[in-house]
Protein backbone atom coordinates (compact mmCIF):
# COMPACT_ATOMS: atom_id res chain seq x y z
CA UNK A 1 0.00 0.00 0.00
CA UNK A 2 1.33 3.74 -0.90
CA UNK A 3 0.14 6.57 0.44
CA UNK A 4 1.15 9.15 -1.46
CA UNK A 5 0.98 13.10 -2.26
CA UNK A 6 -1.34 13.45 -4.87
CA UNK A 7 -0.90 14.95 -8.25
CA UNK A 8 -2.38 15.28 -11.85
CA UNK A 9 -1.59 12.04 -12.77
CA UNK A 10 -4.27 10.61 -10.25
CA UNK A 11 -6.73 12.85 -11.85
CA UNK A 12 -8.51 9.05 -12.95
CA UNK A 13 -9.44 8.49 -9.64
CA UNK A 14 -11.32 11.20 -9.03
CA UNK A 15 -14.69 10.03 -10.07
CA UNK A 16 -14.67 7.40 -7.82
CA UNK A 17 -13.43 9.07 -5.27
CA UNK A 18 -17.12 11.16 -5.22
CA UNK A 19 -18.73 8.17 -5.55
CA UNK A 20 -17.30 6.56 -2.72
CA UNK A 21 -17.50 9.91 -0.50
CA UNK A 22 -21.55 9.50 -1.62
CA UNK A 23 -21.81 6.05 -0.81
CA UNK A 24 -20.55 6.07 2.16
CA UNK A 25 -22.49 8.90 3.64
CA UNK A 26 -25.44 7.11 2.55
CA UNK A 27 -24.86 3.81 4.57
CA UNK A 28 -24.28 5.88 7.46
CA UNK A 29 -26.99 8.43 7.54
CA UNK A 30 -24.66 11.14 8.09
CA UNK A 31 -25.08 14.44 6.20
CA UNK A 32 -21.55 15.61 4.12
CA UNK A 33 -20.94 18.42 1.82
CA UNK A 34 -20.86 17.02 -2.14
CA UNK A 35 -17.67 17.42 -4.45
CA UNK A 36 -17.41 17.06 -7.99
CA UNK A 37 -14.78 14.98 -9.44
CA UNK A 38 -13.27 18.93 -11.22
CA UNK A 39 -12.76 19.97 -7.64
CA UNK A 40 -10.99 16.89 -6.55
CA UNK A 41 -8.96 17.31 -9.51
CA UNK A 42 -8.02 20.28 -9.08
CA UNK A 43 -6.76 19.51 -5.13
CA UNK A 44 -4.59 16.70 -7.01
CA UNK A 45 -3.05 19.06 -9.45
CA UNK A 46 -2.31 22.02 -6.43
CA UNK A 47 -0.43 19.30 -4.51
CA UNK A 48 -3.33 19.25 -1.67
CA UNK A 49 -4.51 15.80 -1.24
CA UNK A 50 -3.10 12.56 -0.24
CA UNK A 51 -4.05 9.21 -1.90
CA UNK A 52 -3.36 5.47 -0.77
CA UNK A 53 -2.94 3.35 -3.50
CA UNK A 54 -3.08 -0.64 -3.85
CA UNK A 55 -1.10 -1.07 -6.88
CA UNK A 56 -3.15 0.73 -9.45
CA UNK A 57 -5.94 0.17 -7.16
CA UNK A 58 -8.10 3.56 -5.36
CA UNK A 59 -7.90 2.53 -1.53
CA UNK A 60 -8.29 5.67 0.11
CA UNK A 61 -8.25 9.96 -0.25
CA UNK A 62 -8.24 12.94 1.51
CA UNK A 63 -7.48 16.43 0.99
CA UNK A 64 -6.47 20.11 2.37
CA UNK A 65 -8.57 23.19 2.16
CA UNK A 66 -7.37 26.92 2.47
CA UNK A 67 -9.62 29.18 4.29
CA UNK A 68 -9.75 32.87 5.60
CA UNK A 69 -6.47 33.91 3.44
CA UNK A 70 -4.37 30.51 4.93
CA UNK A 71 -5.47 31.62 8.44
CA UNK A 72 -7.02 28.14 8.39
CA UNK A 73 -6.47 24.55 7.01
CA UNK A 74 -8.73 21.89 6.83
CA UNK A 75 -8.40 18.06 5.91
CA UNK A 76 -11.53 17.26 4.49
CA UNK A 77 -13.34 14.24 2.63
CA UNK A 78 -11.30 11.40 4.19
CA UNK A 79 -12.73 8.11 2.61
CA UNK A 80 -11.41 4.50 2.26
CA UNK A 81 -12.71 2.00 -0.14
CA UNK A 82 -14.85 -0.16 1.48
CA UNK A 83 -12.02 -3.04 0.25
CA UNK A 84 -10.06 -1.57 2.60
CA UNK A 85 -11.86 -0.98 6.01
CA UNK A 86 -10.91 -2.27 9.09
CA UNK A 87 -7.16 -2.07 8.59
CA UNK A 88 -6.25 1.25 10.15
CA UNK A 89 -5.88 2.29 6.50
CA UNK A 90 -8.04 6.02 7.58
CA UNK A 91 -5.70 6.61 10.68
CA UNK A 92 -2.36 6.38 8.50
CA UNK A 93 -4.10 8.80 5.55
CA UNK A 94 -5.24 11.45 8.33
CA UNK A 95 -1.69 11.33 9.77
CA UNK A 96 0.32 11.37 6.07
CA UNK A 97 -2.66 14.40 5.58
CA UNK A 98 -2.14 16.60 8.58
CA UNK A 99 1.65 15.87 8.51
CA UNK A 100 1.59 17.40 4.76
CA UNK A 101 -0.58 20.25 6.07
CA UNK A 102 2.02 21.20 8.97
CA UNK A 103 4.93 21.07 6.30
CA UNK A 104 3.21 23.01 3.46
CA UNK A 105 1.11 25.72 5.78
CA UNK A 106 3.43 25.90 8.94
CA UNK A 107 1.41 28.68 10.92
CA UNK A 108 -2.45 27.86 9.84
CA UNK A 109 -4.74 26.74 12.34
CA UNK A 110 -5.69 23.38 11.48
CA UNK A 111 -9.04 22.61 12.13
CA UNK A 112 -12.29 19.99 11.14
CA UNK A 113 -16.15 19.60 11.86
CA UNK A 114 -17.29 16.10 12.63
CA UNK A 115 -20.29 13.63 13.41
CA UNK A 116 -17.85 10.67 13.23
CA UNK A 117 -16.45 8.87 16.51
CA UNK A 118 -13.56 7.83 14.51
CA UNK A 119 -12.54 11.23 13.25
CA UNK A 120 -12.86 12.56 16.50
CA UNK A 121 -10.42 10.03 18.17
CA UNK A 122 -7.98 10.66 15.00
CA UNK A 123 -8.18 14.28 15.50
CA UNK A 124 -7.74 13.92 19.03
CA UNK A 125 -4.16 12.07 18.76
CA UNK A 126 -3.12 14.35 16.76
CA UNK A 127 -3.40 17.20 19.38
CA UNK A 128 -6.80 18.71 18.40
CA UNK A 129 -8.97 20.33 20.85
CA UNK A 130 -13.32 20.15 21.20
CA UNK A 131 -13.83 23.89 20.40
CA UNK A 132 -17.15 25.88 19.74
CA UNK A 133 -17.76 27.09 16.24
CA UNK A 134 -16.46 30.72 16.49
CA UNK A 135 -12.94 29.33 16.98
CA UNK A 136 -12.96 28.05 13.51
CA UNK A 137 -12.92 29.92 10.03
CA UNK A 138 -15.42 32.52 9.66
CA UNK A 139 -14.81 32.43 5.91
CA UNK A 140 -18.58 32.35 4.62
CA UNK A 141 -17.23 30.23 1.93
CA UNK A 142 -16.71 27.11 3.69
CA UNK A 143 -19.76 27.34 5.38
CA UNK A 144 -21.35 28.04 2.11
CA UNK A 145 -20.32 24.55 1.52
CA UNK A 146 -22.38 22.56 3.98
CA UNK A 147 -25.18 23.59 1.67
CA UNK A 148 -25.39 20.11 0.21
CA UNK A 149 -25.47 18.07 4.15
CA UNK A 150 -28.96 17.12 4.79
CA UNK A 151 -28.07 18.43 8.04
CA UNK A 152 -27.28 22.10 6.89
CA UNK A 153 -31.25 23.55 8.33
CA UNK A 154 -29.46 23.09 11.61
CA UNK A 155 -26.44 25.16 10.76
CA UNK A 156 -28.59 27.82 9.60
CA UNK A 157 -31.28 27.62 12.32
CA UNK A 158 -28.59 27.90 14.78
CA UNK A 159 -26.77 31.18 12.78
CA UNK A 160 -23.90 28.86 12.47
CA UNK A 161 -23.19 28.47 15.97
CA UNK A 162 -23.57 25.01 16.59
CA UNK A 163 -24.38 22.35 14.67
CA UNK A 164 -24.81 18.00 14.99
CA UNK A 165 -20.90 18.04 13.81
CA UNK A 166 -18.46 18.71 16.38
CA UNK A 167 -15.80 21.46 15.78
CA UNK A 168 -12.40 20.62 16.53
CA UNK A 169 -8.70 22.75 16.28
CA UNK A 170 -5.17 22.09 16.20
CA UNK A 171 -3.43 25.47 16.89
CA UNK A 172 0.07 25.40 16.35
CA UNK A 173 0.78 28.47 18.77
CA UNK A 174 -1.16 26.98 21.20
CA UNK A 175 0.10 25.28 24.22
CA UNK A 176 0.16 21.36 23.84
CA UNK A 177 -3.27 20.05 24.09
CA UNK A 178 -3.00 16.69 26.33
CA UNK A 179 -5.89 14.22 24.85
CA UNK A 180 -8.43 12.58 26.94
CA UNK A 181 -9.67 9.13 25.84
CA UNK A 182 -13.05 9.86 24.02
CA UNK A 183 -15.54 7.47 25.51
CA UNK A 184 -17.80 5.88 23.28
CA UNK A 185 -20.83 5.68 25.17
CA UNK A 186 -20.12 9.85 26.32
CA UNK A 187 -20.09 10.42 22.29
CA UNK A 188 -23.03 8.52 21.56
CA UNK A 189 -25.23 10.07 24.23
CA UNK A 190 -24.10 13.50 23.20
CA UNK A 191 -24.42 13.12 19.40
CA UNK A 192 -28.52 11.74 20.57
CA UNK A 193 -28.87 14.98 22.45
CA UNK A 194 -27.68 16.93 19.71
CA UNK A 195 -30.06 15.14 17.10
CA UNK A 196 -33.23 15.17 20.00
CA UNK A 197 -32.70 19.22 20.28
CA UNK A 198 -32.14 19.92 16.48
CA UNK A 199 -33.69 17.29 14.73
CA UNK A 200 -37.33 17.14 16.84
CA UNK A 201 -38.56 20.17 14.86
CA UNK A 202 -37.81 18.66 11.51
CA UNK A 203 -40.49 16.07 12.72
CA UNK A 204 -43.32 18.46 13.50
Amino acid sequence: MDIVIADISHAKYAETICETIAESAAVRGTGIARRTPEYITKKMENGNAVIALDGDRFAGFCYIELWGHGKFVANSGLIVHPDYRGAGLAKKIKHKVFKHSRTKFPDAKVFSITTGLAVMKMNTELGYKPVPFSELTDDPTFWDGCQTCKNYDVLTRTNRKMCLCTGMLYDPKAKKFEPKKIKEKVFNRLKHIKETMFLKKDKK
